[in-house]
Parts: C-alpha cells; sequence; structure tokens
C-alpha cells in the first residue's frame, strides 16, 4: 500500500511592531491581489503582540501565498 501525506503549508512572517519572528500557517494569512502592486497585500495578526500587520505582495509572494493555499481576494476598481 502506498500512501502519500501533504504536508500543510507554513510561512515565516515577522511582526514589525514587536519585531518576533514566527511560523504561520495558510489559514492565518490573508492574500488580497489589487489593480496595482500598492494594492496588493497580505495581512496577518502577529501572534505574539495581536497587531494587525499588512505588508505588499509582489509576484514571487502572490505565487507563494497562492500555492500554499492561503485564501485570497480579488479586488476590483470601482471607477
Amino acid at each position: 500500500m502506498n500512501v502519500r501525506t501533504t504536508a500543510a503549508a507554513v510561512f515565516k512572517a515577522a511582526c514589525p511592531d514587536c519585531r518576533g519572528c514566527f511560523e504561520l500557517a495558510a489559514g492565518a494569512l490573508r492574500l488580497a491581489i489589487g489593480a496595482s502592486h500598492r494594492t496588493t497585500f497580505y495581512s496577518f495578526t502577529c501572534p505574539d503582540c495581536g497587531s494587525a500587520v499588512r505588508k505588499p505582495a509582489g509576484e514571487r509572494i502572490v505565487e507563494l501565498l497562492t500555492g500554499g493555499g492561503v485564501r485570497t481576494l480579488r479586488l476590483h476598481s470601482t471607477v
């Protein structure tokens, strides 16, 4: 019998407020993809201090997060 197991994706992150470094599961992150690099970001809550953290996400970060199962929100322009 051949059993395959898939490890859950874990991402390294850091908090700019408390400077804590930690690992987060995909479910702890959110990715927002906007029309430009200024409106594309990922966010999470720091497990150490509870701060809401928002960081820019370039193309490579978007690929890694979406490939790792992070919930993604596509932002649409109202203009």
